[in-house]
């Protein structure tokens, strides 16, 4: 018989595979504003996409994933774009948490090799090839190992850096931010207020892999609203004090979105005299990064699987070597991160490339949410018999009506760089982040035209 887990065990599961301290830095640079956009970012995003995988994943349990719900919806096509922008989003990911694991590296030697592009590009391929090779051995790590890791690695100095934030907000320490109705509810009429929804929604990515759960639990219709509602408030307060904590220490213009959460902690040890505790924690954070990216490595591809299998890629790219590793597509996957990597020339500093990565990878996997949603539109309200969850009526249409203007603005606010990080002008930037659309795009196009010269 099926095992079913605990109401708690589902919300540390949600909680576990959205949480993460890297992104504080990015959302910190707004100060106290980031109060409204994490309400605003909840309600219009984290809450409907949450309640729509819900009810997908129950409505297709032998078909799950994107490609499946937006295939039904509209057709295999549409369904491999689906998947293509979940995959595509994954590859440009993977150089922002490889700059955070070089720039909190960098506090093991010397932390102004943080802001140095030789070091950081040198670390991010060491460690991605590194386990990219790895992985082609079929060394896998346990799912408690990775567990181990998370928990090590970012629960603990979460919470550490929220103890120290208060502590510091209530002592005689300067505070950077000021927390009054003006900062707090910023004029909406200016596009620069609006750039961070790129560092929130980029921290919400990846809330619809609660839905596969949703027939784990005990009675999912009372138990799985409970199960989201705990760890939408677990989530929100943690990602929100976590990035206020760096935002009251650190100046905005000071912030280093790479190597902020350490920026953060060498003041706090400095003046709380616990210098001694540095490495402690750099190595701590170390650990769960990389524990991140070993778990994360390989299911990618995944997907990329269910789309061979309706003939949209060439068998090449399906080749398993004697340890059952698609070698190829791990391979394609590694020099795809090597060539993101390398835009860091481009730009004018770590910051600029950063905060590029996130915004264009944010707005990839938006893409993708908007099929979701439009999906869940079309398809309509299914039949209750054999659903183990439905959304409830009325609240159905409102939510993918609230997702998709959350995924819109954030689409549009995407092409309008922070103030506070210098990215070679506005439209340099925009250009780019316009030129990272094509490029991750297009090859799509290439897998449509596979698939109907092979005439399936």
């Amino acid at each position: 018989m099926h095992q079913k887990i605990s109401l708690f065990s589902l919300v540390l599961l949600i909680v576990a595979a959205i949480d993460s301290i890297r992104n504080f830095p990015s959302m910190a640079l707004f100060g106290s504003s980031l109060i409204f956009f994490f309400v605003f970012s909840a309600l219009f995003f984290l809450l409907p996409i949450s309640l729509v995988s819900a009810e997908f994943a129950s409505r297709n349990a032998e078909e799950g994933g994107v490609f499946h719900w937006v295939r039904h919806a509209f057709g295999k096509r549409v369904g491999v774009l689906a998947v293509w922008l979940q995959w595509i989003n994954t590859m440009v990911w993977y150089p922002t948490i490889l700059s955070f694991i070089a720039g909190t590296a960098a506090y093991l030697v010397n932390p102004a090799l943080g802001e140095n592009k030789a070091f950081v590009v040198s670390v991010v391929l060491a460690v991605f090839w590194g386990l990219t090779l790895l992985n082609l051995r079929g060394i896998q790590i346990s799912a408690s190992l990775n567990a181990w890791c998370g928990s090590i690695g970012t629960l603990v100095p979460i919470g550490l850096l929220i103890l120290f934030g208060v502590i510091w907000f209530f002592g005689n320490h300067a505070v950077e931010i000021a927390f009054t109705s003006k900062t707090i509810l910023p004029s909406l009429s200016h596009s620069n207020n609006w750039v961070s929804l790129i560092a929130i929604m980029a921290s919400f990515l990846g809330m619809e892999l609660a839905g596969v759960h949703v027939n784990d639990i005990h009675n999912p219709q009372k138990n799985f609203p409970k199960a989201l509602g705990l760890s939408v408030v677990i989530l929100f307060g943690t990602m929100l004090l976590g990035a206020l904590s760096i935002a009251v220490v650190i100046p905005d213009k000071q912030i280093q979105l790479v190597a902020g959460v350490m920026q953060t902690f060498q003041a706090f040890f400095e003046a709380f005299g616990l210098s001694f505790l540095m490495p402690v924690l750099t190595v701590l954070v170390l650990i769960g990064s990389v524990g991140m990216m070993i778990n994360w490595l390989v299911s990618p591809a995944k997907g990329l699987l269910q789309a061979a299998e309706f003939g949209f890629l060439p068998q090449f790219f399906m080749k398993k070597n004697e340890h059952g590793v698609a070698v190829r597509i791990l391979l394609a996957q590694a020099v795809l991160v090597t060539v993101f990597c390398l835009v860091l020339l481009l730009m004018p500093s770590i910051n600029a490339f950063y905060w590029f990565l996130t915004a264009l990878s944010t707005d990839l996997y938006m893409c993708m949410y908007v099929l979701v949603f439009l999906s869940a539109l079309k398809l309509g309200r299914p039949p209750q018999d054999g659903l183990h969850y439905w959304i409830p009526k009325g609240i159905r249409r409102l939510a993918c009506v609230m997702g998709l203007i959350g995924c819109a603005i954030t689409l549009i606010v995407g092409y309008f760089p922070p103030s506070d990080i210098q990215v070679g002008g506005m439209l340099w930037y925009g250009s780019l982040i316009g030129a990272g659309h094509i490029i991750a795009i297009a090859p799509v196009f290439l897998l449509w035209w596979y698939q109907a010269m092979k005439g399936k």
